[in-house]
């Protein structure tokens, strides 16, 4: 979770750095610079992005761990259910002559 917060975190910093670039490049008309910073601002967007897809996958994951160890019964029976219908999906029947 704390990576996940610094990761978003330095998304926000690349993110403004990248509007920085590109307001000085428009105002000192450096077409580069300004190319610099709008593609600093799309970096910080997509680390923002990950991190907040990362801390609900993480979340996810922490729930269904939970599920299975207070219900330990229950996630054997789902798992062999699902074993076996995926075993008929894919191997079904074998056909004798």
């Amino acid at each position: 979770m704390a990576d996940a917060v610094e990761k978003k975190g330095e998304g926000l910093l690349d993110e403004a750095k990248g509007r920085l670039k590109d307001a000085a490049g428009g105002l000192t008309g450096d077409a580069k610079l300004q190319a610099e910073g709008k593609i600093d601002q799309l970096s910080g967007m997509a680390q923002q992005e990950f991190a907040d897809l990362y801390d609900d996958a993480e979340t996810t994951l922490e729930k269904a761990t939970a599920f299975v160890q207070d219900r330990p019964l229950i996630s054997l029976s789902v798992a062999i259910l699902v074993g076996t219908i995926l075993g008929a999906i894919f191997f079904g029947r074998s056909k004798k002559k």
